[in-house]
């Protein structure tokens, strides 16, 4: 049984966690750090307790800390939501042996999925297509020239130890492998302590599709129809949709398959999902498996008319899997993501809300943490709200996201809500016609134009 629960994040999904954990008759404790004293979060938990100072080190990624707080308010369960420590398995292991429930998959399976060459071995067992690369570890810059020779440039590198599009780069040609790799390494070992890198061939115009799953701890699994996430700068996601416009529903088929039959594989249970390169002939490559919730999780719940969070909860107390096979995708969903960073230079942008006017609506809404007043801290991830809008067709949804965002209004800081917007009333992005560069050519179109 699970009665109270802390929840070791903050934001928009710390809001979004306790918002399903109270319809659920649970108590919830939130965490925060100093600066985030008068945050929302801390003001809509039935319990919080300051952990540290500004710094994510000494506060949100605090282990001792956050399992104090769990002691003193007598948490019987803990959810992580995204990011900080949401996919340390040390910190999974460690809730488990002082009596915790974490509302998440193993420390065994985190672990696996989270090393992601292990993973590419793990699924190329269970069958799934891998993108062509090294398979281990690549140790130094020989074997990365002789690996890369073998796969054909362009590559990726990218961090065994993590993701977010941290410890990523992209290299064309073998005149700038050495120089990349050792950025990589260094970025990689910053981001998580780890600079181990593998590589991947780079698939130019592809597109980035992810797979919703859940799975009980008796085996029973549902995965979901696709996300659409190919909008996206430096590899961090923009705009998404559900369904994407360029999968079919003999492809969806085959995705949702795989995704099952890997899960039951490798014995995974709570909440995931699985990222693949989808190529133009419709033919899918497992990229990596995200052991959490993700940000874009309201798409699918549009779609599906469910709540992820609800069941994942449920399912860590043990209860069996309730979301019906039988249900299906119904209409199109759209996220944007609302940044507090200049829309031109991408530079963050933290400080006071002097007004905020959020957008409403039938089919619209808007997960956030932010309000009139609130000072943003420069401590953390720019993200300030999710826009999620539905409607029957997706020429729809667009025009009811895009109508959403031009009535919204902050004042005091700078967001990318004017780029989202041009993202929408993009030609070639209403008529589905875009892939993994879309974002990167489209701002260098405007960036041209801008100049001339």
């Amino acid at each position: 049984m699970i009665s109270k629960i802390l929840i070791a994040n903050r934001g928009e999904i710390a809001l979004r966690i306790m918002r399903s954990a109270k319809e659920l008759g649970l108590k919830t404790v939130a965490v925060y750090s100093e600066p985030d004293k008068d945050a929302l979060h801390t003001m809509m938990a039935d319990e919080k307790v300051c952990i540290g100072p500004g710094r994510a080190a000494d506060s949100y990624l605090n282990i001792p800390n956050i399992l104090s707080a769990a002691e003193i308010t007598h948490a019987d369960a803990i959810h992580p939501g995204y990011g900080f420590l949401a996919e340390n398995p040390r910190f999974v292991e460690i809730c488990e042996t002082t009596g915790l429930t974490f509302i998440g998959p193993s420390a065994e399976v985190m672990q696996l999925m989270g090393d992601k060459s292990l993973a590419r071995k793990e699924m190329r067992k269970a069958k799934l297509p891998i993108i062509p690369g090294s398979e281990e570890i690549v140790g130094d810059i020989p074997e990365a020239k002789r690996i890369a020779q073998k796969i054909k440039y362009p590559i990726i590198l990218k961090a065994a130890s993590g993701g977010g599009g941290k410890g990523m780069r992209i290299v064309r040609s073998a005149a700038t492998l050495e120089e990349q790799f050792s950025i990589a390494q260094y970025e990689a070992k910053a981001a998580f302590g780890d600079p181990s890198l593998y590589i991947e061939r780079y698939f130019q115009e592809a597109r980035h599709i992810e797979v919703q799953v859940i799975r009980d701890k008796k085996g029973n699994v549902r995965a979901f129809g696709e996300r659409e996430c190919s909008v996206q700068r430096k590899h961090q996601k923009v705009v998404e949709e559900t369904p994407s416009p360029f999968i079919d529903e003999k492809t969806r088929k085959k995705l949702i398959k795989a995704v099952e039959d890997a899960t039951d594989a490798i014995n995974y249970t709570s909440l995931g999902t699985f990222e693949f390169l989808v190529d133009s002939q419709k033919k899918f490559y497992f990229m990596e498996a995200n052991t959490r919730v993700q940000v874009e999780h309201p798409i699918t719940e549009m779609v599906y008319g469910i709540d992820l969070i609800k069941e994942q909860i449920k399912l860590a107390a043990g209860e069996k899997l309730s979301l019906s096979q039988d249900q299906k995708m119904n209409g199109h969903s759209l996220e944007c993501r609302i940044n507090a960073e200049d829309p031109a230079t991408f530079i963050p942008s933290p400080g006071k809300i002097e007004f905020l006017l959020l957008p409403g609506g039938q089919g619209i809404r808007v997960d956030s943490a932010a309000y009139e007043g609130w000072v943003i801290p420069p401590d953390y991830d720019s993200l300030i709200a999710k826009v999620i809008a539905w409607a029957p067709s997706r020429s729809d949804v667009i025009q009811k996201m895009r109508t959403a965002l031009e009535m919204t209004t902050v004042v005091g800081i700078k967001t990318n809500i004017p780029l989202n917007i041009d993202i929408l009333s993009n030609t070639n992005f209403k008529r589905g016609n875009y892939n993994i560069q879309f974002l990167e050519n489209f701002l260098a179109k405007k960036s041209a134009k801008t100049k001339a």
